[in-house]
């Protein structure tokens, strides 16, 4: 584990299974043992902001052995898709699959929310059958709700924005709503899986 403080109230921490952290972590600070404010997964990291005493923090966290793989329990969700993205064509020939194969291995796959991204309610989705690689050059504006995928995650644009990821579908699941609770649905450790629909 690596730990670096950032600014005066927060630390991130560099482990080899975020969200085990986060679990962990969260569930610490749901009892009362942890005095943070909020805690956020990344790709290879989890931060810790609004923290009393960095450096007390830090030095618990060094003493600590890493928790064992888990993922934070929550209900599953099944999200409703139309697999005709501009991409799929593309994806299917990269992978060495047909578009129908393709469709079948993705509502065949249990994703799991591994952290939020670039916007409120993107979710990066970790458990994507093969690699895939962006777009060479992004396209200005993705529609709302895409299904694409890149590297080895799979997300939905939960609003309209420029992006490079792989289209391979659409969904009208709306994926932030300040009126809700959590506003983010797809949120760390939550179990996704994609229902293909006509």
């Amino acid at each position: 584990m690596q730990i670096r403080t950032v600014g005066t109230s927060a630390l991130l921490i560099e482990v080899d299974d975020p969200l085990a952290w986060f679990a962990a972590l969260d569930a610490e600070r749901a009892a009362g043992r942890l005095d943070v404010t909020d805690i956020v997964p990344g790709a290879r990291t989890v931060l810790l902001d609004g923290v009393a005493s960095v450096t007390s923090l830090a030095a618990t966290l060094r003493d600590r052995p890493p928790p064992a793989p888990t993922f934070v329990a929550d209900d599953d969700l099944d999200i409703p898709v139309t697999f005709d993205g501009p991409d799929l064509g593309g994806v299917a020939a990269h992978v060495g699959l047909s578009t129908e194969a393709v469709v079948e291995a993705l509502t065949s796959a249990t994703f799991r929310v591994a952290f939020g991204g670039f916007a409120p309610g993107f979710a990066y989705l970790s458990g994507l059958p093969w690699s895939v690689p962006r777009l060479d050059s992004p396209r200005p504006r993705v529609p709302a709700g895409s299904v694409a995928l890149a590297a080895e995650f799979a997300g939905i644009y939960p609003t309209a924005s420029p992006g490079g990821w792989q289209l391979v579908g659409r969904t009208d699941t709306v994926l932030f709503d300040i009126d809700r609770t959590p506003p983010a649905l797809l949120t760390p450790g939550r179990t996704v899986r994609f229902v293909a629909v006509a």
